[in-house]
């Protein structure tokens, strides 16, 4: 067996928006790694995110963030591959959820960095010099993630709209509530983990996945284990094998130190 340990990070293997693994999950990292275990990190997070949490990352060296779009080598600094969605067919997204979803305001994830609307309110790592304007001038490159809120409506209605204007133009999903990622077809979190194990010569039943929330849901249905944290949304316990004990409390070290 050649087991391999996939892991989502905010609220899964740290707490949202740490720019640190807590102690004893970091011991259990490295003692993964010592033994020849990869812990795949695949996470929503946009590259301009993660750079304090690379040194965690052990000598296998990779990493899937954008919700799949990219997949990094982490050692090289450098993706090994990049799905994603070009301006034009994007341009054309916003204006269908615009009109699905009054008040949408719109920022694009590229390689980078961010490119926001003159309405878009980024709460999260905003670096000094982001782009903003009006997306059609300012949506320059191709796209890993489109994100959209609507700060006059509920999670559920910009949910509801978002999808219903996607479609299969693209693939909608949520970590966040109030915010939508969209990705291109067929993009998750999943379909890079396929990919990257198929290059590692893993197979699905040796593979171990651990997430908290919908855009999760994809890779623990593929993983021949999958565990949801305690404190998960509920489609997600629904959908995984096992249950984990909550992030707060280190869960998934505590599953992985069993494992190990």
């Amino acid at each position: 067996m050649s087991l391999l340990v996939a892991t989502d990070l905010d609220g899964t293997l740290l707490p949202y928006d740490s720019d640190s693994v807590p102690p004893y999950t970091a011991e259990v990292l490295r003692r993964a790694d010592a033994a020849g275990v990869p812990i795949v990190f695949v996470t929503a997070r946009p590259l301009r995110w993660m750079e304090p949490l690379w040194r965690y990352v052990g000598e296998h060296g990779r990493a899937i963030v954008s919700n799949g779009a990219i997949t990094y080598d982490v050692h090289r600094r450098t993706p090994v591959a990049v799905s994603g969605i070009d301006p034009g067919p994007g341009l054309e997204l916003v204006a269908a959820i615009a009109e699905s979803v009054p008040g949408a305001s719109f920022a694009v994830e590229c390689l980078d960095g961010i490119r926001q609307d003159p309405h878009w309110e980024e709460p999260y790592h905003l670096p000094a010099d982001a782009v903003r304007g009006p997306l059609a001038e300012v949506w320059d490159a191709t796209a890993v993630k489109l994100l959209v809120r609507a700060p006059g409506s509920s999670a559920d209605v910009l949910r509801d709209g978002v999808v219903a204007a996607v479609g299969d133009l693209a693939t909608p999903t949520w970590s966040v509530p109030g915010l939508m990622e969209i990705s291109a077809t067929g993009v998750t979190k999943a379909s890079a983990l396929v990919a990257l194990c198929a290059g590692l010569g893993v197979e699905a039943a040796d593979v171990v996945a651990f997430g908290d929330m919908p855009n999760d849901i994809p890779m623990l249905a593929w993983a021949g284990t999958s565990y949801a944290m305690a404190d998960a949304h509920e489609s997600v316990r629904e959908v995984a094998d096992h249950v984990a004990p909550p992030c707060a409390d280190e869960g998934v070290a505590q599953v992985l130190a069993t494992l190990l």
